[in-house]
């Protein structure tokens, strides 16, 4: 069985960044489009930058510099164009009918990802839905003159039947969707709060920065891992337990990335609600990419534009196995303190890791006495489940329980008001 012919894509970079030859600790500017379009099944042919502070209104790049890449596309062969910019929908109907080539902009290569990524139900409607929207305004193109282009890169997912339908049956299709995902979130909401007494962690950072690996090094769990952006699109959750804590709950999410698209976030918002909802949030940071301060920033912003700034985090620097510079590491500590430097790879770091998660869940703890009888055992399971025993004691058909656990657990709980109760009766 013959394999599927890759496409010969050119990536295309136009803006200010595009005039320096290294970015940040020795990046390439188009370093990260490279690497999406290899995600995306791309054979990488040439690549054409432009450095302009003003962006051309018709072809976003400059006339001269589409005439460049014209005969770029002749002399290499290729049969699509990635910019690593957002285009507007005139600016790729014009670049396509003039280079008479597939024109695929970043946003629309991150969604042609995780099309090619989603697995379950919510997952495929939530990127199906955030691909319609960026669609919508874009059926009105031309595209007889990508009659010999078939499915691909950027039309992947609905992109293959969507193209030719109207604008009513794509807002039709938009509703539904959407109802769709309202039904999802609600199913969510509902097995959140059975889960509202134990203490919930989400994994945070950069596309490709080791969570799941986290996940499985903390969990034993047996997350798919793979060297690839945007491996995970659902949320997967694992529960911790240790020995002096209560058991804890680690969630893993989609990763971040520039740009990240306003549907696309839209669309998952009821996955990223694990990022909202959770008391404690692991930063994870890949320490060995060379622009791993300015992915940083990117999840920082995320953060912010989620709401999510005032849930407490530890920064994890992972990889630090391929870090040999201990100056560099010490100077980590210093500008990020309270920081774990960590490798999932063989362990190191991760037993201060797991000794900074049980301080987060314990902090703010409460030792409380309390009385239970035969008629409470749903409250009796969860405080055996999230907290630390200290002493039990047998009275006819009561159990006496002094045990420790944290403030805001014992408020979800209900404790304080159900130990208020019990004296009030007495």
């Amino acid at each position: 069985m013959n394999k599927k012919k890759k496409e010969r894509v050119i990536i295309v970079g136009a803006g200010e960044k595009y005039g320096k030859s290294l970015g940040l600790a020795g990046s390439l500017p188009l370093d990260e489009i490279r690497l999406l379009a290899d995600t995306a099944g791309a054979e990488i042919v040439g690549t054409v930058i432009q450095a302009r502070s003003l962006i051309d209104p018709t072809y976003y790049i400059g006339k001269g510099k589409v005439q460049e890449l014209k005969e770029e596309i002749e002399n290499l062969e290729a049969t699509t164009i990635i910019f690593d910019n957002d285009l507007s929908p005139a600016q790729v109907s014009n670049l396509e009918e003039l280079l008479e080539v597939k024109v695929v902009d970043r946003t629309g290569l991150i969604l042609d990802i995780f099309a090619l990524r989603a697995r379950t139900r919510e997952a495929k409607t939530q990127v199906e839905l955030a691909q319609l929207k960026y669609l919508l305004p874009r059926l009105t193109r031309k595209w007889t003159h990508l009659s010999r282009q078939v499915g691909g890169i950027g039309v992947r997912g609905p992109g293959e039947t969507q193209l030719e339908v109207d604008k009513r049956k794509v807002r039709t299709r938009i509703a539904h969707l959407d109802e769709i995902l309202e039904k999802i979130t609600r199913q969510r909401s509902v097995s959140q709060k059975k889960r509202s007494g134990q203490f919930k962690i989400t994994l945070v950072g950069y596309t490709n920065a080791g969570k799941s690996s986290l996940l499985n090094a903390l969990s034993k769990a047996d997350v798919p891992v793979e060297d690839k952006l945007f491996k995970t699109l659902d949320s997967v959750t694992r529960l911790i337990k240790f020995k002096d804590a209560p058991d804890i709950l680690l969630s893993d999410t989609v990763g971040f990335i520039r740009d990240l698209p306003h549907d696309l976030v839209a669309s998952f918002t009821s996955t990223l609600d694990e990022v909202r909802n959770a008391e404690l949030l692991l930063h994870v940071v890949d320490i060995n990419n060379p622009d791993w301060e300015g992915q940083t920033k990117v999840v920082n912003q995320v953060l912010f534009d989620l709401g999510a700034t005032d849930i407490p985090v530890i920064i994890v620097f992972n990889k630090i196995d391929l870090i040999d510079n201990p100056a560099f590491m010490q100077s980590l500590e210093t500008r990020y303190p309270g920081s774990i430097p960590v490798s999932t790879l063989n362990g190191l770091g991760l037993d201060s890791l797991r000794e900074s998660i049980i301080k987060a869940a314990m902090s703010g703890q409460v030792t409380l006495t309390m009385d239970f009888g035969t008629d409470d055992g749903d409250i009796l399971r969860e405080v055996y489940r999230q907290a630390v025993i200290i002493k039990s004691e047998g009275y006819d058909e009561i159990l006496r329980l002094t045990f420790t656990l944290p403030v805001s657990q014992a408020g979800k709980l209900h404790l304080f008001d159900i130990l208020a109760s019990k004296l009030e009766k007495s």
